[in-house]
């Protein structure tokens, strides 16, 4: 039975606890005397609870984060319960900032704020001392952790095991920090930025790849910000390429030279993703939040990105930032439609403890829930009502807009009307204008009223639903042929029933698909990468 348990509850099982593997890493000569557990937030406490206590430990440590505070809160309770003697050490962001109002540390023994990558197994250390040795002075409640060098850690990528490689995101780092100061962020907190050591590193990626790792989501904020490394690990990646091989990276947007795009438009498509913090294109909020970014330059990398690269472009755009109106939010959601990234995440602002968007708080009233993940209830310029509606337009943009279901589809939400005026149905409320963020904004709203869930909707639902909110604006003849082919896109046989008679498909008796509809010849399709019905 193992002295010393690191434990956390990660989102989803896909993920795996990257910050626990480094301090397992780095426990020295205690790792015999420790062992790692993961569980998920959809698992119930009592349950992780008798997981945990099965094996007995001395002193359990927790990982604990914004999606999993209040679960985590839970546990505590009850493992303190059932056995108060057991030591339980806390960290992770979460309880890094406003330590004392939390409960969950009013239930602990310690917490380490900051990276604990060393400073655990310090206490660890101290802790199992003092338990047979009661001249050892008493570690405090709080104990802060100084910035270590990452030339001096373990590196911790043996510890994903053939299941992790097989089945859950591998989380890699070639760097921590961040050179910006947007207030609204963590990493804005902890500068200057720090490398890892690149020979070790890319001889651990050697070995993830020899174990058969295929998939790599680094964690650097900035990936391009140092040129020679970050082109040093695409190339290493470029060189060991095969079917399968997929690479995350964060890049700051309006950064992209020569030297990096020359090595980018020689992997195939589909090979890297590019996650893009935009959060905002308006200059005073950028400005308000202490963002710096060119975007001329940001648009420039965009359009040559998706010219002369195969790169996957996942996009962010933050709504209820401080100064950000209904309208100039809007004027970015279409500025950045029309660069044309495969993905548009729109997030609802997140107070994050210990992040200097406070200071906007008064001056802006800012409304936080107070509970996790302390989303912005309402603001100056954007009421509850308004937050609302934007959270629904996030979430069904993911499902209609980020799926890849609706490629060809998708754009006859903002396109003209192909029906005459005296045959339209529904119309638009009156918005400031009928751009795509205006119009999705009003499906969202026809959705709401039909009282459609943000979740568990049917993928034939979802066609159904688009083909009759599109129908009141355009001609069935001319929505069929796109609407088909995306239906058809995954590798479908058949005709959904309600669209069977504008493509004039026959149904006859006993010749009928699961979803309702006629069987057609199964044809090899390729995916779409967006565009308008004008150009598709």
């Amino acid at each position: 039975m193992p002295e010393i348990l690191l434990s956390t509850l990660n989102a989803k099982f896909i993920h795996a606890a990257f910050g626990l593997r480094y301090l397992l890493a780095n426990l020295g000569e205690l790792q015999s005397r420790a062992a790692l557990l993961e569980f998920d937030i959809n698992q119930r406490p009592i349950d992780v609870a008798e997981v945990i206590l099965a094996q007995n430990p001395r002193i359990v440590g927790l990982g604990v984060y914004i999606w999993n505070v209040l679960p985590t809160t839970e546990l505590v309770a009850i493992l303190k319960r059932i056995r108060p003697e057991l030591i339980i050490i806390l960290g992770g962001p979460e309880v890094s900032f406003d330590c004392e109002q939390q409960e969950i540390v009013r239930l602990v023994d310690h917490v380490i704020t900051g990276e604990a990558d060393l400073k655990f197994a310090e206490v660890c250390r101290r802790l199992l001392t003092e338990a047979g040795a009661s001249s050892v002075p008493a570690l405090p409640r709080i104990i802060p952790a100084e910035l270590p060098d990452l030339a001096k850690l373990v590196l911790p990528y043996d510890l994903y095991d053939e299941r992790d490689a097989a089945h859950r995101v591998i989380y890699v780092e070639a760097s921590r920090g961040c050179p910006f100061t947007c207030e609204f962020c963590l990493s804005s907190l902890d500068v200057p930025v720090r490398a890892v050591p690149l020979e070790p590193f890319l001889g651990a990626m050697q070995c993830l790849l020899d174990r058969g790792v295929r998939q790599f989501k680094f964690v650097d904020r900035t990936f391009n910000l140092n040129l020679v490394t970050s082109r040093a690990i695409l190339e290493f990646f470029l060189e060991r390429w095969q079917p399968g091989l997929f690479v995350h990276f964060e890049m700051v947007p309006d950064r992209l030279p020569e030297a990096l795009r020359e090595v980018i438009a020689r992997f195939p498509a589909g090979a890297l993703q590019f996650e893009v913090g935009i959060q905002s294109f308006d200059p005073e909020v950028g400005r308000l939040i202490s963002r710096r970014q060119n975007f001329d330059r940001l648009e420039e990398n965009f359009h040559w990105l998706r010219e002369h690269s195969g790169v996957h472009i996942h996009a962010d755009l933050i709504v209820g930032l401080p100064g950000e109106s209904l309208e100039s939010f809007a004027a970015g959601f279409d500025r950045l439609l029309a660069l044309r990234p495969q993905e548009i995440q729109v997030g609802v602002l997140k107070r994050l403890r210990g992040t200097p968007i406070v200071r906007h708080d008064v001056a802006w009233s800012m409304k936080y829930n107070p509970q996790p993940p302390y989303e912005i209830l309402q603001n100056r310029l954007l009421d509850f009502a308004t937050l609302a509606r934007m959270r629904r337009f996030a979430k069904f943009w993911d499902i209609f807009g980020n799926s890849g279901n609706f490629v060809e589809s998708l754009p006859w939400i903002w396109a003209e009307s192909t029906r005459p005026a005296t045959e339209a149905g529904h119309v638009a409320a009156a918005e400031p204008g009928s751009s795509p963020f205006w119009r999705f904004l009003d499906w969202t709203d026809w959705l709401h009223g039909r009282g459609v869930k943000l979740s568990g909707i049917a993928l034939v639902r979802q066609y159904e639903l688009l083909w009759e909110y599109l129908g009141q604006r355009h001609d069935p003849s001319v929505l069929a042929p796109p609407m088909t082919r995306d239906y058809q896109r995954s590798g479908r046989r058949d005709v959904p029933r309600w669209l069977g008679d504008a493509v004039g498909v026959v149904f006859p008796v006993g010749v009928m698909s699961v979803t309702g509809g006629a069987a057609l010849p199964k044809r090899q399709v390729r995916h779409l990468g967006g565009g308008t019905p004008a150009t598709n």
